[in-house]
């Protein structure tokens, strides 16, 4: 079923489930979520770039105003909801307003769902992120509950989430995690390495005989 709704574009990505802080400062943005407050109603965030304004994005719901300022700027945290499609773009309100459509997801997960867990699960040991052990009884795609808990890149980021099935969201998520833990590691080595001045510690020789 398709709706109206107003455009937050932005230089990050929202996921299902995932808050998000936001700075509210500019003109059109600061009415679309003052009304979107009062009315009780979500906004969309579109990933944008150099590239352009994406087509896909999360409708988002504002949870909790930190801050308010006389001039209107707002410290708002939102939460993702639900992804939907621009079908296509709308006027009369100062901010960009376009009707959408849901996304229809193939969420059977395959072998994938297991694989992707435990990778997720060693990248957060490593980095430091807590892991819960319920996880894989959410009821939400377990991709969406990673991407939540991760801050990947945001245009891969927004290709994951351009995927339109969970075998192939999480198979996507395998790879980035991978190259995570390559990076961690690289990041350790150049930590034991700076404990040591850069340096290869010298090695005494061995004990004649």
């Amino acid at each position: 079923m398709s709706s109206e709704i107003g455009i937050f574009a932005l230089g990050a990505v929202l996921s299902p489930g995932e808050l998000l802080p936001l700075h509210v400062f500019e003109e059109r943005y600061k009415e679309l979520v003052s009304e979107c407050i009062a009315q009780d109603r979500p906004f969309l965030v579109l990933y944008s770039d150099d590239q352009g304004t994406r087509e896909l994005g999360c409708t988002a719901n504002v949870v909790e105003v930190l801050d308010r300022f006389e001039d209107g700027r707002m410290n708002v945290v939102v939460k993702g909801g639900g992804l939907v499609t621009v079908v296509r773009l709308t006027r009369g309100r100062p901010y960009a307003t376009a009707v959408v459509e849901p996304v229809v997801d193939d969420l059977d997960a395959g072998d994938e769902r297991d694989a992707a867990l435990a990778i997720f699960r060693e990248f957060a040991a490593a980095a430091g992120i807590e892991a819960p052990d319920d996880l894989d009884d959410a009821t939400a795609p377990l991709s969406y509950a990673i991407m939540t808990r991760v801050d990947f890149p945001p245009a891969e980021k927004q290709d994951v989430l351009e995927l339109r099935s969970e075998s192939s969201r999480l198979m996507a998520l395998i790879e980035l995690l991978a190259r995570g833990m390559q990076a961690l590691q690289k990041v350790e080595e150049i930590r034991k390495r700076a404990q040591g001045n850069g340096k290869m510690p010298l090695r005494e020789p061995p004990a004649p005989d």
